[in-house]
Formats: structure tokens, sequence, C-alpha cells
């Protein structure tokens, strides 16, 4: 059975991947994360996991490396990490009462290639006060996360309807990753012995 690599220093994708009972590695892939001119959200995000899968792969062959990226994007716009608070403020400002998506693409880069799987979720939040959007961003909480918040933390609260899939809003849809992983023959909720 090949070794398994996750592409991602990320906690949650880390945590969300355990949940699928599987032995792996984290490997963090450092790739240019810069959106091309054209280059829709689906695109972009499918390309940046593909990357990260076979940035990883070229360092570690015959290893199966599992690479993902997630985009917050509103009104056809991508919206990355604030950069500060005042941003962090800015980007809850513009999400406010109104729906977003996210776009959550996995790919897994072995011996045989790259494939990989895009998922696309409708969140709708309430409206957020200024003094909330401060005292969120006073938590830390978003100051490292796309779109400034986090569906799995304190930003549950703004979230008022999710169409799709919530471990896909965290940066990791397990549907798409396991069918990834039960097609390259790895056996998913198998207890480790």
């Amino acid at each position: 059975m090949p070794r398994l690599i996750l592409a991602s220093q990320s906690p949650r994708r880390k945590a969300l991947l355990e949940q699928l009972g599987l032995d792996f590695q984290v490997m963090p892939a450092d790739i240019d994360e810069t959106v091309t001119p054209g280059e829709g959200p689906g695109e972009f995000v499918r390309r940046m996991a593909r990357q990260k899968a076979a940035a990883i792969l070229a360092r570690e062959p015959g290893a199966l490396v599992l690479g993902s990226d997630t985009a917050v994007v509103l009104d056809d716009h991508i919206m990355g990490k604030p950069r500060d608070q005042a941003d962090g403020a800015a980007m809850l400002a513009r999400l406010s009462g109104r729906s977003h998506q996210v776009f959550s693409a996995v790919a897994l880069a072995g011996p045989n290639g790259v494939e990989d799987r895009l998922n696309i979720n409708e969140v709708r939040f309430r409206p957020i006060t200024p003094a909330e959007a401060e005292a969120y961003w006073n938590t830390g909480e978003p100051s490292d996360k796309a779109g400034g918040y986090a569906i799995q933390g304190l930003g549950a609260i703004f979230v008022e309807h999710l169409a799709g899939s919530y471990s896909g809003v965290m940066g990791l849809p397990l549907f798409e990753t396991a069918a990834l992983l039960q097609a390259s023959n790895l056996p998913i909720l198998t207890p480790q012995i």
C-alpha cells in the first residue's frame, strides 16, 4: 500500500482527513498561490490543489499525495485572507446579510497521474454589526482564514444557511476526498492495526 501524504499545513484539513481512519503524513507544499488573469474560482482552486499535490509527489515519488485548496467567493471575486483588522472588518461587512460561495478542490497525485474533484457550496450570512466584526477579530480566529471567517469556530454564529458540504467549507470536502482515495484502493473507515 503506497504511503499517503497530505500536502497541507492546515490543522483543519488534517483533522478532517483523520476522520476517514487513514494513516498519513503531513508535508506542506510551498507554491505560488496567485490567481492568474481570467481564471475563475473553480479553475483556481483545482489548479492549486493539483499543484500542491504534484509538488510533494515530485519530492516523494511512489506516494499518494492529497492536495486541497479553498476560496471564498463573493460576486465572482475571490476573497483572500484578511491583511489586518480593517480588511477583516471590510470582508465581514461585504458578506453581511448576503450569500457567497465557497469553492473547495481536492486532488490526488500518484504514480498514475493526478485526479481532482471540485466542491461548491452556498453560504448565507445573517447581518453582522461592526461591533460584532470587531469582537470576532479580537478572538484571533479570522486572521488567517479565507474570507475572514471559520465556519468550524465562532464564525458559525454568522451562518444563517448552508447548502452543500460543511467539510468543503472547512477546506477538505470529505465526500470528494473519499471518492478519490477509494478509486486508488485506499480503504476508508478501516480500523488501523
